[in-house]
């Protein structure tokens, strides 16, 4: 594995598996250095959404990159009140006209929001099937919501993004979404800083001589996890992708799976509530 490693995916396409998330990136100028200095130490991928407000800064950044847009997996999404068959391609014709592209790699539904997330993802298949995208997805998908599109899509989803940190390893999830050939992508892959404090994680970094952020996306990319850590930190980006001169024993990988909880820092799929 190194920095350029991917998955290939159910429909040919390869997927880095570790790419830069820009949640809460809202200052224009920092945006933009953080996705230009992530491209220029190696990362490939970005992952945006509409609702981060920072689309027109992500393509801004690719187009005056000396990176070809053909190389570099770009990844949005349809927020929840946009959500629905209609609207959702009107939605992602905003986020392209933001983006300034003609194409986005993957593409998914936010939020399974009941009563509209099947809809939403029929409407993926279609910019899908239009080559608009490259990839279908969705996000925060249960096995339940899951199942209930597999019963009824023409394409099923390549890619489901949810959180996965060492706190909540989704192992029931990630099982079932292998066996669909669906990949996995953990969001807030360090637990929103909230487990690098842990104990068992800080002792295994210093036998490694690495930092317990390198630790747990290492863990992450031996699970067969795809990982986006969001950082605007130029040394911690970089820090971020050193990942491939150390390789997690299968003691180190078993004492990590075990340090789960089932406990989320985000929001459950289930009952998931925004004021925003």
């Amino acid at each position: 594995m190194n920095l350029q490693s991917k998955k290939t995916l159910a429909n040919g396409v390869d997927m880095p598996l570790l790419g830069l998330g820009v949640y809460k990136m809202t200052d224009r100028d920092e945006t933009l250095q953080a996705i230009t200095t992530a491209l220029e130490v190696g990362y490939r991928a970005v992952d945006t959404a509409s609702l981060y407000y920072n689309e027109e800064e992500v393509g801004e950044a690719i187009r005056h990159s000396s990176v070809r847009r053909e190389d570099i997996f770009v990844t949005t999404k349809v927020w929840n009140s946009d959500q629905g068959y209609d609207s959702t391609l009107r939605a992602f014709e905003t986020s392209l006209k933001k983006l300034g592209m003609d194409y986005v790699d993957l593409y998914l539904t936010h939020w399974p929001v009941e009563g509209k997330y099947a809809d939403t993802y029929r409407a993926i298949e279609r910019l899908y099937e239009e080559k608009l995208i490259r990839v279908p997805g969705v996000s925060n998908h249960h096995e339940h919501h899951l199942k209930g599109l597999l019963k009824n899509c023409n394409i099923a989803p390549m890619v489901n993004q949810v959180e996965v940190h060492p706190y909540l390893s989704q192992e029931p999830l990630r099982a079932f979404c292998a066996e669909q050939q669906i990949a996995v992508t953990a969001w807030s892959p360090l637990g929103r800083g909230n487990v690098l404090n842990d104990d068992v994680i800080t002792r295994i970094a210093n036998e490694y001589k690495v930092s317990p952020a390198q630790i747990i996306l290492r863990w992450h990319l031996q699970n067969d996890v795809i990982a986006i850590p969001k950082s605007v930190t130029n040394s911690r980006i970089k820090e971020n992708s050193e990942l491939y001169h150390f390789e997690l024993t299968k003691e180190s990988m078993q004492e990590l799976n075990a340090l789960n909880r089932n406990e989320r820092f985000g929001q459950n799929p289930d009952n998931f509530k925004f004021d925003f």
